[in-house]
């Protein structure tokens, strides 16, 4: 083994270490917000992995596609909806824990077959733009699968401008509220009220010269 190749070894390990610890983060973290950030790692380390298989337009895609975009968006909706739930424990919880292990062991034990019996080619292959052949596939045999994301992140995006533009609704205080946020929110009243009342004089103000 040559220099080289025990260094791209040692890099493959470390980053698949990395990716692998931030997983189990992601599912262990005690706050959802921190597994946001964790998430990030992953795809990070996913991005890095891509570089070592010479697709650096793949690992471009990654970091700009899922952390710039994706794991932004999946952030400003747990801020935006940040509601405390009180969960309560699952009866037969061990039961589904036993099926979920079940299941990933499995999948493991599937992967490693399929990669331990595939005869993978000793010369290296020609190098060929991923750039050219990404395109070529996205246009061919994954046009369907490339719209249908396209909607999808569409949606997203959607759903995200409508949490956050979410309208103060001036009626009676929620009865949950604790005596420091009732007394916050009554004073913040006026001021909502006027902000909501000048932008409905402003909406008929423009009805009325788009009518005349």
């Amino acid at each position: 083994m040559s220099l080289g190749e025990g260094v791209q070894l040692g890099v493959f390990g470390i980053l698949s270490l990395l990716a692998i610890g931030f997983a189990v983060g992601v599912v262990f973290a005690p706050n959802i917000v921190y597994s946001g950030f964790l998430l990030a790692g992953v795809f990070l380390s996913m991005a890095g992995l891509y570089l070592l298989l010479n697709a650096d337009f793949v690992a471009a895609a990654q970091v700009l596609i899922y952390v710039g975009a994706v794991n932004v968006l999946i952030l400003f909706a747990i801020m935006l909806v940040n509601r405390r739930y009180v969960f309560k424990p699952l009866q037969l919880g061990w039961l589904r824990n036993g099926a979920t292990a079940a299941v990933c062991l499995g999948l493991f034990a599937l992967l490693a077959t399929a990669i331990t019996q595939t005869p993978w080619p000793e010369q290296p292959i020609a190098a060929i733009s991923s750039v050219e052949v990404i395109g070529g596939h996205f246009f061919s045999d994954y046009l369907l699968p490339f719209e249908v994301a396209s909607v999808l992140l569409l949606m997203a995006l959607v759903g995200a401008i409508v949490l956050a533009r979410r309208d103060f609704i001036i009626g009676a205080l929620p009865e949950d509220l604790s005596g420091g946020e009732q007394s916050l929110l009554e004073r913040y009243r006026p001021l909502i009220a006027a902000d909501v009342e000048d932008d409905t004089e402003a909406e008929a103000a423009e009805l009325a010269s788009s009518g005349s």
